[in-house]
């Protein structure tokens, strides 16, 4: 039950347009030079530490140029793409690299700022480019260990043991990858929650205007209705005043019944708001609802089958049924279980809804290959999975023989659907659990012992009908 669940090209930022501006890489690099700038400075001619300060300078240098370079090139407001970002923060890390071969290696106590741009990757540009500055950041400490000129300490005053210098470079490689692995993790699911609400925030607002369509539609039915009146009186007016053999007496005879269908039209829209429950004060059974979220997605090929019941259902002694609102949460997130149910179902989609005194309960049960058991854990969560794995599948099934029988075809099917749900689920199941959390809706998937699929919502009953009851 998944491929209605997609993530909108629109919807978020993608990691081709770049998620941050030339002016905040621009400043860091501004800071990171008086930073080092300030260093060489204080420990030449404050320490007095004979350091090798014009080839230094020129490393400092660099960045300045590239700055200025950038600066001059393009608006600083300009967002980076992921990749003119990560060159630039692999630059970064180049220099910081060479400065520290100048100056004493992984001895200098500045060393630690080899991980910065790493630390900047992890937090704005995606897991690969993390990971890629994260080995580079390895290969670059690596290279310092060997690779330095020694700081000129006051003789005898300080000696750094090679088992320590060891244990630095480990230090710094197991941090460097910590970062790339670890905190880039973080930040995607960070960034992924958030394009997931987006999402969601942008389905309830198309579900809302659609429902504000039934209280447009009433007010144009009663604007309209006393002008088509009038016209309707001076129609009849004249059609009393023309004689019988009169050549224009058809045309009025054609105004009149247009006007009248005009007046059936605006009845017809009018009704439709109560009838559909557009109007916010107009309240429904909940199977009402629960019949108005399917209807749209129902297919012939596929029988759709909902039953409605008491839990208490004696005979003499029945529950009254719920009365609801026609709430756009609940309209969308059961519309989108239902789509997805219906197209992978077989021949059959069982939708149960029971209510008591305390809850409601509705039950999806479609008879198609179920939930792949390595994504059902996880359901519920914004997983936006790549798609080589869904093209796979559709090659491999447009590659199978015309003349399978139906025992072989099965583990195809079977592998469509898990292809599918780890391609398309994630999104659209965590937009209809967020709606539906909201109306105090609980979500549970599983696969059925039978077969199939099975989502199940449960409300608390005073959940759903204290809060929609009109004061």
């Amino acid at each position: 039950m998944s491929s209605a669940f997609r993530l909108e090209p629109e919807v978020g930022l993608h990691p081709e347009q770049g998620r941050v501006r030339l002016r905040t890489l621009v400043f860091i690099r501004w800071m990171a030079i008086c930073g080092q700038t300030a260093a060489l400075l204080i420990a030449h001619f404050g320490l007095g530490l004979e350091l090798p300060l014009i080839a230094a300078f020129l490393v400092v240098l660099t960045s300045g140029v590239l700055n200025v370079a950038q600066v001059a090139t393009r608006p600083a407001s300009s967002w980076l793409r992921n990749k003119e970002a990560t060159m630039a923060l692999a630059f970064d890390l180049i220099q910081i690299s060479v400065l520290l071969s100048l100056t004493g290696g992984l001895t200098n106590p500045f060393s630690i700022l080899i991980l910065g741009p790493v630390t900047v990757s992890a937090s704005i540009l995606t897991r690969r480019s993390t990971i890629c500055l994260g080995i580079l950041a390895i290969v670059a400490v690596t290279a310092d260990v060997f690779f330095y000129l020694p700081l000129p300490w006051p003789e005898g005053s300080f000696f750094l043991h090679s088992l320590y210098l060891y244990g630095l470079w480990a230090a710094l490689v197991f941090t460097a990858i910590f970062l790339a692995v670890y905190v880039s993790s973080l930040t995607e699911e960070a960034r992924s929650m958030g394009m997931a609400l987006v999402a969601s925030q942008m389905a309830l607002a198309r579900e809302q205007k659609l429902s504000a369509l039934g209280g447009l539609a009433a007010a144009a039915a009663h604007e309209l209705g006393s002008p088509l009146g009038t016209m309707l009186v001076v129609a009849k007016e004249m059609k009393e005043e023309l004689p019988p053999d009169d050549i224009y007496l058809p045309d009025v005879e054609l105004l009149i019944s247009e006007i009248l269908r005009c007046r059936e039209i605006l009845q017809n829209l009018a009704a439709w708001p109560e009838e559909d429950g557009g109007d916010p004060y107009n309240f429904i059974p909940v199977q009402t609802l629960v019949e108005a979220a399917i209807a749209p997605y129902e297919k012939l090929d596929i029988k759709t089958v909902i039953q409605a019941s008491s839990c208490e259902d004696d005979g003499e002694h029945s529950l009254e049924h719920p009365m609801v609102e026609r709430s756009p949460e609940i309209l969308h997130s059961l519309g989108l279980f239902a789509q997805n149910a219906i197209q992978f179902a077989k021949e059959k989609v069982d939708i149960t809804l029971v209510w008591d005194n305390r809850t409601i309960s509705l039950t999806i049960h479609d008879d198609g290959p179920g939930f792949d058991p390595q994504v059902l854990g996880r359901l519920g969560d914004p997983l936006l999975s790549n798609r080589e794995h869904a093209q796979k599948a559709q090659a491999q099934k447009n590659q199978s023989p015309k003349n399978q029988t139906p025992q072989n075809q099965a583990p195809k099917n079977q592998e469509s659907r898990k292809e599918e749900d780890g391609d398309h689920m994630g999104l659209g199941v965590f937009i209809a659990t967020t709606l539906l959390s909201h109306t105090g809706g609980k979500v549970t998937y599983a696969n059925h012992e039978a077969g199939g699929a099975v989502v199940e919502i449960i409300w608390p009953r005073n959940r759903l009908e204290v809060a929609t009851q009109p004061v």
